[in-house]
Parts: structure tokens; C-alpha cells; sequence
């Protein structure tokens, strides 16, 4: 059996950003990954692939942002102390 890891949502990406006053073109560069993968999930327009959307999680987490979820659905988010 695979161990599931929660997805952050679309909302929990745009917080974490506004959080760190960071452009979506900084958290892609962050990230390495295209501005293109951070705009079109903030906006609902696709999901990007498991790979891409975990270097943005750990690129935000890395940064200081801790994700908070209830089961596997994203809440909220809090700064690492």
C-alpha cells in the first residue's frame, strides 16, 4: 500500500506566497519550477504533477511555512518557529 501524502490546496499556495511577500515568479524560481506550474493551480486551471507540486511545498516549507491539514484536505497555514 502507498502512504498518501496530503496535497496542499490552491488557497494554502497563495498564503503561504502572500506570507512571504513572494512573486509567483520567486516561488517558482524557489522551486524550480515554471511560473506557469504556480499560476495555473493558484488560479484552478490544472493540477500540476506530484513532482512539481512537491518542490513548491518544500520550497514554502523550506522558506518557513508549516502546512496545517485536516486528514488529507489542506486548512491553513502557520510560520516554523
Amino acid at each position: 500500500m502507498v502512504n498518501a501524502v496530503p496535497t496542499i490546496s490552491s488557497a494554502q499556495l497563495r498564503a503561504a506566497r502572500a506570507w512571504l511577500n513572494w512573486s509567483q515568479a520567486e516561488l517558482a524560481k524557489a522551486a524550480s519550477v515554471a511560473k506557469t506550474v504556480v499560476n495555473r493551480y493558484e488560479q484552478g486551471r490544472s493540477v500540476p504533477h506530484a513532482e512539481s507540486l512537491q518542490k513548491v511545498r518544500r520550497a514554502l516549507e523550506t522558506a518557513g511555512i508549516r502546512f496545517q491539514f485536516d486528514g488529507m484536505k489542506g486548512m491553513g497555514i502557520s510560520a516554523t518557529d
